[in-house]
């Protein structure tokens, strides 16, 4: 089949309020995220490593095109999410109050999800899947319901899974006001009645102890899991929070500790919402791998206490490296956001959109172009719009290419540039500063971050050799930790570009020494932008001291010094055999001359771009000559061992 898993049902954006501790009615700020039971699902269980997809409606508007693009960055398959034309995308604004109170209100009038019909549900989508999995609120509404009905009989008569997450708010089926989404049991016989209708289609019930009290029809747990048994064979599964589960496969007991369980973890619980999506995640991925409930459970727990422990719903959950070494290496430190390794993992893992290659024109320079003949702040900011359709008309469409522009003199060639497809970074440094200081935009506690697109990387260039003197060092070093911390609050990729040749002398150890010191430190670039080196040994070292550091950096990028193009050439030669070199990041190889000649009135635009577009080609087709040797000569070099 081609799928593991279609969950159906919910999709939503979540604002999250970024203040903790307050009143909805006192959040400043919030973090968008995509939400609703089913989407999150879709998300956790595809950073588990299982395909799966969503079956559900979105507006046709900004909300709904920025979950389907998450869902596509996070892996998850959209061919069964619709684009509803008539209706927005539904919205739940939440906060975290304390660790008992979570308010939330949730935006659902007439929303695009709760339009799903039956021509929704493509009978041969549905048998492409292992397993369909529902939540409760799509059996709340006629015509949402007959089309979870059709999907799961379909699933049935095709001797697929079907599991139910009752996923019950109480108003969400009508039972309270819009400001009581907190609300999780409000007792109605009619709604466990219509619930009890249902329950024979599944393999799988998932539930809180409430949730099968509405499911069951009483408030007494032991009396409502044997009610839903009289309707339904499937495995019952009834979460119990820091207790963790406890799973039913034939008659129930007289207490939940007689079910099977996994082990629990004690944990500091910082936000429940969104967690039990994410032990719904952990719980698909051992059913479906067949493993036994004990082990089943262990996985669900796991990835429901990694959950609580963060602010959001599906950007908590963990990736399939991420949970194997939570359980490999048990919990050090209760509050798992604090837990730098966890953490580090956490995010290196579950970063979207690969950049295998990299062929990046850099035209970051401020002062080198402040000093051309000829040159105004409103010259350097047409030229750098140039040099992005420069990038553009070079990349043609294709992944792998990108730049880096500056905000100060660039900022409307960073606006020409959102939405090619194209990586993106901007510098924070003063140029020239030693130490390093940074951009007045910036600030000198980073704050400016907090205005820049997720999809821009923070670099920073600084001037640092691991001979410098101790004053020196110290001053640098806690700049660039402070900027490293406030990219990762603001979930802005780092990139840290060192340029030891100008504070020192260059030996073979020297890039590993620095790379070294600022893991010591706890700072994990997403990319390192580093000096062309000219012997095997100096890549080496290099690449050795990264890897042993952090398994799942980005990579390396090359920078160029101003250097000749086949000055370049020698350098790609040798970098091309380290996988972990991902490509160049040039600048003045490629616009020197053709600046100063532009500014000046020599040339025109279309031959300015000609002229950076041929010589940025030129770079691209040496890097990828450079790497295609390399490869060549690794196989050559594989045959003659074999």
């Amino acid at each position: 089949m081609k799928l593991d898993v279609i969950t159906i049902g919910r999709s939503s954006v979540d604002l999250y309020g970024a203040q903790i501790g307050g009143r909805l009615e006192d959040m400043a700020s919030f973090e968008k995220y995509v939400g609703g039971s089913p989407t999150n699902m879709a998300v956790g269980t595809a950073r588990l490593g299982l395909k799966s997809a969503l079956i559900s409606r979105v507006g046709d508007e900004h909300m709904g095109r920025f979950i389907r693009e998450q869902l596509q960055r996070e892996g998850v398959n959209t061919d069964g999410l619709i684009t509803d034309d008539e209706r927005l995308t539904a919205l739940v604004l939440l906060g975290i109050r304390d660790k008992e109170r979570f308010p939330l209100i949730f935006y659902r009038e007439n929303c695009a999800d709760m339009a799903l019909c039956e021509a929704d549900i493509d009978p041969d989508f549905i048998k492409s899947a292992r397993a369909i999995v529902v939540t409760g609120t799509h059996l709340s509404n006629g015509k949402t319901q007959a089309a979870v009905l059709k999907a799961l009989n379909i699933a049935r008569k095709n001797n697929q899974l079907t599991a139910l997450d009752i996923d019950f708010r109480p108003n969400l089926w009508g039972l309270s006001g819009h400001d009581d989404g907190e609300n999780r049991f409000i007792a109605n016989p009619e709604i466990s009645a219509k619930l009890q209708s249902t329950l024979h289609l599944f393999d799988v019930i998932v539930g809180t102890e409430e949730e099968f009290h509405i499911a069951g029809g009483s408030t007494d747990t032991i009396a409502a899991l044997r009610a839903v048994r009289t309707v339904t064979q499937a495995i019952l599964v009834c979460k119990r929070g820091p207790m963790g589960a406890a799973a039913f496969t034939d008659k129930i007991p007289d207490t939940l500790d007689e079910g099977e369980s996994g082990p629990g973890f004690p944990i500091e619980v910082f936000n429940v919402l969104g967690a039990g999506d994410g032990f719904m995640s952990g719980l698909i991925k051992g059913w479906l791998e067949g493993e036994n409930w004990s082990k089943t459970l262990t996985y669900a727990n796991a990835c429901g206490a990694i959950a609580v422990s963060r602010h959001g719903c599906a950007p908590a959950y963990p990736s399939l490296k991420e949970l194997e070494f939570f359980l490999e290496r048990g919990v050090v430190i209760p509050a798992l956001r604090k837990d730098l390794a966890l953490e580090q993992i956490h995010w290196s893992s579950n970063r979207t959109t690969d950049w295998p290659d990299m062929r990046v024109f850099a035209f970051d320079h401020r002062v080198q172009l402040e000093e051309v003949i000829g040159a105004t702040p409103k010259k350097i900011g047409a030229f750098k719009e140039l040099c992005v359709q420069v990038t553009k008309k070079v990349a043609n469409g294709r992944r792998g290419y990108g730049l880096l522009c500056d905000g100060r003199l660039g900022r409307d060639g960073l606006y020409q540039a959102v939405d090619q497809g194209l990586w993106i970074g901007r510098p924070v440094e003063l140029p020239g500063s030693r130490p390093l200081k940074f951009e007045a935009e910036i600030g000198p506690d980073c704050g400016g971050l907090c205005e820049w697109p997720l999809s821009h990387v923070v670099k920073v260039l600084c001037f640092y050799h691991p001979d410098d003197s101790d004053e020196m060092r110290a001053e640098q070093e806690a700049s660039i930790l402070r900027l490293f911390h406030a990219s990762r609050r603001n979930r802005l990729e780092f990139l840290l570009e060192i340029i030891a040749s100008k504070a020192g002398p260059i030996e073979d150890d020297t890039s590993a020494r620095f790379i070294q010191r600022f893991y010591d430190l706890g700072v994990f670039p997403d990319w390192w932008k580093l000096e062309p080196m000219r012997t095997q040994s100096a890549w080496q070292n290099t690449c050795d001291a990264i890897n042993r550091n952090d398994p799942h950096t980005r990579g390396i990028v090359i920078l160029g010094l101003g250097n000749t193009q086949d000055a370049l050439a020698q350098s790609f030669e040798i970098a091309a055999q380290f996988p972990l070199v991902k490509g160049f990041a040039v600048g003045r190889t490629i616009f020197a001359n053709t600046d100063e000649a532009w500014m000046n009135g020599e040339i025109s635009d279309a031959e300015a771009i000609a002229t950076m577009a041929t010589k940025y080609a030129a770079l691209c087709d040496i890097w990828d000559a450079a790497r295609a040797k390399a490869a060549m000569n690794k196989k050559n070099t594989e045959n003659t061992e074999s």
